[in-house]
């Protein structure tokens, strides 16, 4: 009896035993796979990290200077590329749109007045030389300005004033030229200069406008004048063709009263009255003719001396012998010649 409780106890504690050995197999067993996953995890990041680094993309009007091992390799351009990971490495990414960079400089002029000039300086990284300009060019900005200045200073100080806003353009051609060369062997294409602005000293714009003003109305002043000298000529012209209108008026007029008086002495003539009687009945009726006139006219201040009819007959004998005095001296004068 004994001995079989012995053999139990035995039997249970190699159970025991058993279960345990199964439960540290079966631990030991997932950790196996914990650890094969992770190293799967690990792994399948990694290759994703290398594909990635592997792989990238150059953007329209750009260009991208690539490095191996810290030395220049390749110039990639617009599209998808593949590079080395970790061993290639992208340096720089370009620009290669038209770029433009405005300078304000600072000057004189050959008449002494400061000025302020705006130069705007358009440029592009030439596409055949994209590691020149990586490599060899720093700061493009300040090279450039360091230029527009030099040549700005040099040019601007030959020219007056007034030369500086006619010959802006011979200015930006000159600044062309002399960055255009320089900036070449850089990698750098200039496309074009421009003088958007040329600001002087207020009180020279003050003076400047004061000028303008003044020839302006000098100018004025003369149109005025000969706007009224025209006028003038003119006027005197209208009074000219006036008076000589006047003059064929009163001509016609004289004369169609001549040969109306005429016409009255033949009819008195016809009836018997002579050439006197005829002129002093026609002085009468003109005379009255007057009074009559002048008598219409309310506010008429004339005063006809002699006024009666005997006066008429006195005009007719005075100017009988005004024309009888003035025949006997042209018959005299004829003799005489």
């Amino acid at each position: 009896m004994p001995h079989t409780t012995q053999s139990f106890k035995n039997q249970s504690l190699f159970s025991s035993n058993i279960k345990k050995c199964n439960k540290k197999g079966t631990i030991i067993h997932l950790y196996k796979k914990f650890l094969i996953m992770i190293t799967f995890i690990v792994l399948l990041t990694f290759a994703f990290v290398v594909i990635l680094s592997s792989i990238f993309i150059v953007k329209q009007e750009t260009a991208a200077v690539i490095e191996r091992l810290g030395k220049f390799h390749s110039v990639r351009h617009a599209g998808l590329h593949l590079k080395i990971p970790f061993i290639d490495n992208i340096a720089n990414i370009l620009n290669l749109k038209i770029q433009q960079l405005d300078v304000l400089v600072d000057t004189k002029t050959l008449d002494n007045v400061f000025i302020k000039m705006r130069i705007s300086v358009q440029y592009q990284v030439i596409r055949n030389q994209v590691s020149d300009a990586h490599y060899r060019l720093e700061n493009p900005h300040n090279q450039i300005t360091s230029y527009v200045f030099d040549v700005v200073r040099a040019e601007v100080p030959k020219l007056k004033l007034d030369d500086v806003f006619v010959k802006k353009d011979n200015i930006a051609i000159a600044v062309k030229t002399e960055i255009e060369e320089a900036m070449q062997s850089y990698g750098y294409d200039i496309i074009k200069t421009l003088v958007t602005d040329i600001d002087p000293d207020e009180q020279v714009k003050n003076a400047m406008n004061r000028i303008n003003a003044a020839e302006r109305e000098k100018i004025a002043t003369e149109y005025e004048a000969e706007a009224e000298r025209i006028r003038i000529v003119a006027i005197a012209k209208a009074e000219a063709e006036s008076k000589k209108l006047q003059g064929q008026g009163i001509a016609d007029q004289r004369r169609e009263i001549t040969r109306g008086l005429e016409e009255s002495v033949k009819m008195l003539n016809n009836v018997s009255i002579n050439s006197r009687e005829a002129s002093a009945l026609i002085v009468v009726t003109q005379h009255y003719d007057t009074l009559q006139a002048i008598g219409a006219n309310n506010r008429s201040n004339l005063v006809l001396l002699p006024n009666n009819p005997m006066a008429a007959n006195s005009m007719v004998d005075d100017l009988i012998t005004a024309m009888a005095a003035t025949k006997k001296l042209d018959e005299d004068t004829e003799d005489k010649l």
